[in-house]
């Protein structure tokens, strides 16, 4: 689909278990396939969170599967992290990496942090106990800020951002209970975006951007029926421009805003065909704008390319569309027929 100022997003794959990573098998794998009967694959049963390391591994929570799904189609390898026990991980939830790509995952029934090393060793946990009871209610949302040595949390049930060191100590709380600038009401998932914290508050239906000291700077989107509102905002991102992209689990779309705070256009629909969703539960948007999208209950990931200005002359490939293009959708006020550009150029 073609955009302003020869920007382009396109549909590029959907994936869904550790067969896709390896389909390749030899001859004698094949032989002993016949002997002894095929592989038990592990595959998506209720995906939930979903993030990129500095190798390209897509790390995709798993709350139904009870761990963490590690896909490195790059070495055609395939990890899945779990860990039983006495803390056992019981509902992973949201996920982040460090810069040295070690995997962070909440837990929002232990209420613990989950740190793992990026072979899939668990490296610890925190849940800064108090009082023999866990600290967090329900952690959800996770950030990593690896140069200034900070982990963002947001406690869904407390209403508020958690600012920790790296051994989980409790630096600072962020907001409290309302709908003010700064309050939440229902905070889940958060992503750092340069200088700015993006915090999806649920059951505000917005997004709120924060500096990294907890700080409100503005907020995008609103409940209604009109152009840019929210039914059940779930996941947050931001592409190489700026634009801020979220996912809309009830409506089964993800809407694209700029910084302003306006719609400039949203893809997809509900279904189960390519570029569309089902509640749409997590996104990801890697340093190559390939947008990844957790479509939850079709149990899949689908990847788009955004290919902006900047990055035009680095896809030679950028005019050719994928032979499923995602449904581009635009506000009832800047109506225009699919395939006319809408999206403003920033220049």
């Amino acid at each position: 689909m073609s955009l302003d100022g020869g920007r382009t997003l396109t549909w590029q794959r959907s994936f869904n278990s550790e067969h896709e990573v390896k389909p390749n098998r030899g001859f004698w794998n094949k032989v002993v396939d016949v002997i002894a009967g095929e592989p038990e694959y592990k595959f998506l049963v209720r995906p939930y969170s979903i993030a990129v390391d500095s190798h390209g591994r897509i790390i995709v929570t798993d709350p139904g599967a009870a761990g963490v799904h590690v896909f490195d189609f790059a070495e055609k390898k395939y990890k899945f992290l779990e860990h039983h026990g006495k803390n056992a991980l019981r509902a992973p939830q949201c996920v982040a990496v460090d810069a040295q790509d070690n995997i962070y995952v909440t837990d929002s029934d232990s209420g613990d942090i989950f740190v793992f090393e990026p072979g899939g060793r668990l490296l610890h946990t925190l849940d800064a106990l108090k009082g023999g009871e866990g600290y967090f209610k329900r952690p959800t949302g996770i950030a990593v800020d690896s140069a200034s040595q900070r982990i963002y949390v947001t406690d869904t049930l407390r209403d508020q951002v958690f600012i920790l060191d790296m051994q989980g100590n409790v630096l600072q709380a962020v907001g409290k209970t309302g709908s003010g600038d700064g309050e939440f009401n229902y905070p889940t998932e958060l992503r750092l975006d340069g200088p700015n914290l993006l915090v999806v508050d649920a059951m505000n239906f917005r997004v709120q951007v924060l500096d990294r000291s907890g700080k409100f700077q503005y907020a995008v989107g609103k409940l209604g029926d009109s152009a840019g509102a929210m039914f059940r905002p779930k996941a947050v991102g931001a592409d190489s421009e700026g634009d801020i992209y979220i996912a809309d689990a009830l409506w089964g779309v993800v809407q694209v805003f700029n910084r302003q705070g306006q719609l400039l256009y949203y893809f997809g629909s509900k279904g189960t065909h390519a570029g569309e969703f089902q509640l749409p539960a997590g996104l990801f948007i890697d340093r190559d704008d390939r947008v990844y999208v957790v479509d939850s209950y079709n149990k899949r990931i689908q990847v788009f390319q955004y290919v902006g200005l900047k990055n035009a002359a680095n896809h030679p490939g950028d005019q050719k569309q994928s032979a499923v293009t995602p449904v581009i959708n635009y506000p009832s006020d800047q109506k225009q027929s699919v395939g006319i550009p809408v999206k403003e150029a920033l220049q």
